[in-house]
């Protein structure tokens, strides 16, 4: 779990992010008509685009729930859906989303659960959660569906960027799974270098890490071997996941009174978003996903576009941090505390 220090750095850096982005979409805007077309819209949609980010959430409280009770661990489903709303605040707020897991590991371990077991779990999310990127990215950019390359001409760089560093991420995770003494050799290595270069110091500490590491990609492994029905499972309901945040931005287009494209093209396109922002060094993915916004809806919003780049966002981002960080601080004031008051008695 990061310590305040860090939860506070990642805030500052957060709210630096947020305030370039706003001065560079909102500069030289017309605020007020923006506000305008954004009241005319129908809140019907937006209401329904929230119930939307809410099951985005829970859906991985599922996938937790689920996987928890195939290897025969009792938690409450309840606590499984903090863990996720803790997850994605921290998430949200962190570069490439790398605060979400030590956050549910940390509430997990408040939980009584090993570390080994959350770890096993969390890794395995992780790596499903890339891979509906990577299926969804490769289809269109390999078979490359002339109306949706179309659209995504203007930023196709960025996508197959996006594409690569997800196929590398998942790559590295795979090997660590299933070849741990390549991957042990590997980071040996590296870790040997970087003392030799004076790089890191305590390397013994770092070479540790990687026999505690090492053990834990054993466990994975084995449960992706002995339980491929439900890596299976876990998989299609991350397909289900992802697709119902891709949604909220077609709702958004229904909310502004426009008809003219089909739902399919409109989640298509910003599954690719999130093809190329996912993995960037940015909270979020914010200022790049509100650009890649502009660039490929330009031409199915119209005039519209900044304000459903600003409803959409609204929905899709901040309302899943706002929701978030109220759940997170339930989670942080409710999990454990009953066994802590046991203890002190």
């Amino acid at each position: 779990m990061m310590s305040g220090r860090k939860i506070l750095a990642n805030l500052i850096f957060f709210i630096i992010i947020f305030s370039i982005s706003f001065y560079y979409i909102f500069n030289n805007q017309d605020l007020s008509g923006i506000i305008e077309t954004i009241k005319d819209a129908n809140t019907i949609y937006w209401f329904a685009a929230i119930i939307f980010v809410i099951f985005f959430i829970c859906n991985e409280s599922i996938i937790i729930f689920y996987m928890m009770h195939s290897i025969k661990h009792k938690v409450k489903l309840s606590h499984c859906i903090l863990y996720s709303f803790a997850g994605f605040f921290f998430s949200c707020i962190t570069p490439s989303a790398t605060g979400g897991q030590p956050a549910q590991i940390y509430l997990m371990k408040k939980d009584k659960i090993p570390l080994p077991i959350s770890t096993l779990i969390l890794m395995i999310v992780t790596i499903t959660y890339k891979m509906v990127l990577i299926i969804l990215g490769t289809i269109v950019l390999i078979f490359r569906p002339q109306k949706i390359i179309g659209y995504l001409e203007p930023v196709i760089g960025l996508c197959y960027l996006g594409l690569l560093i997800n196929v590398v991420f998942v790559a590295f995770m795979l090997v660590l799974v299933f070849h741990p003494t390549l991957a042990k050799k590997q980071l040996t290595f590296l870790v040997e270098l970087s003392g030799k270069l004076r790089l890191i110091r305590k390397k013994e500490k770092y070479q540790a890490k990687i026999e505690t590491a090492m053990e834990q990609y054993k466990d994975v492994a084995c449960y992706f071997r002995t339980h491929k029905i439900v890596t299976i499972n876990v998989l299609i309901l991350t397909i289900i996941q992802r697709l119902m945040i891709f949604y909220v931005t077609y709702l958004t287009y229904r909310s502004f009174g426009l008809k003219g494209s089909g739902f399919i093209t409109i989640v298509l396109l910003q599954g690719m978003i999130s093809v190329a922002v996912d993995m960037l060094p940015l909270p979020g993915g914010m200022g790049i996903s509100e650009k890649m916004f502009l660039s490929i809806f330009d031409s199915i919003f119209g005039s519209m576009t900044l304000p459903a780049m600003v409803v959409s966002r609204g929905l899709s981002f901040y309302t899943e941090l706002i929701l978030s960080a109220i759940f997170t601080v339930v989670a942080f004031f409710t999990i454990g505390r009953k066994k802590e008051r046991e203890m002190r008695i």
